[in-house]
């Protein structure tokens, strides 16, 4: 074989590590983390089960004064107002709120939009990038990112048990401009029955379902490398 035609061969052979491609295995690889992400946050915030479950857990029946049905009609109408772009106003039956109250909970609003749009942008990249490493055989990839992941519910979680108040406070410095979220009960009493424990539960939920979400892709990449 000529020396010409070994460089050709070896032209042909080089795509998959051509810089493009490199681009391309980033921008792929940080969708389907994005992805996972967003998904993970998207079941936990819809998870109605979990309130059902706060309400007998903390008591919110008598600290509410209400009945089940009417308190869990006030949590829907505020999701409501939370997940559905076209409601832009809210006004809970049973709970007065206060202008600083409300601003909060549409800063909120904007977080879950913002969580919805990266949801939806990233599942077409994320699925493709699963497809280009399945056609390529090579999703054992996937391996040490993911296991590299897998580290990062592991420490906010910890973060989170050594001290969840700080971790609470911490979390709303950080996606929050301003102290609207800092709500008196006098004034906003929907804080009462969204009790900080509620919360506690919701970030548990998001990091199981993360990290299941990423082990799961080791194991897509290890039953790879088996075969």
């Amino acid at each position: 074989m000529s020396r010409r035609d070994k460089g050709a061969i070896s032209q042909k052979a080089r795509p998959l590590n051509s810089k493009k491609q490199r681009v391309l295995a980033i921008f792929g690889l940080v969708s389907l983390f994005l992805f996972l992400l967003t998904l993970a946050i998207t079941i936990t915030i819809n998870f109605r089960p979990l309130y059902r479950f706060s309400i007998q857990r903390f008591d919110l029946l008598t600290i509410s004064g209400l009945d089940q049905g009417t308190l869990l009609k006030n949590f829907d109408q505020l999701m409501d107002f939370l997940n559905k772009p076209w409601i832009t106003s809210m006004n809970l039956p049973d709970f007065p709120m206060s202008a600083a109250g409300y601003g909060h909970f549409v800063d909120v609003k904007y977080l879950f939009l913002l969580n919805y749009a990266v949801l939806l942008v990233t599942v077409i990249p994320a699925v493709a990038y699963l497809l280009y490493l399945k056609r390529n055989g090579r999703l054992w990839q996937l391996v040490r990112p993911f296991q590299w992941g897998m580290g990062v519910p592991v420490i906010l979680g910890f973060l989170m048990a050594i001290g969840f108040d700080t971790f609470f406070v911490k979390f709303h410095e950080l996606f929050f401009s301003n102290y609207d979220w800092l709500f008196d009960p006098a004034t906003d009493p929907i804080i009462n029955v969204l009790p900080e424990g509620f919360f506690m539960y919701c970030f548990i939920l998001a990091f199981v379902l993360l990290e299941l979400f990423f082990f799961s892709m080791v194991l897509v990449g290890r039953r790879s490398l088996r075969k």
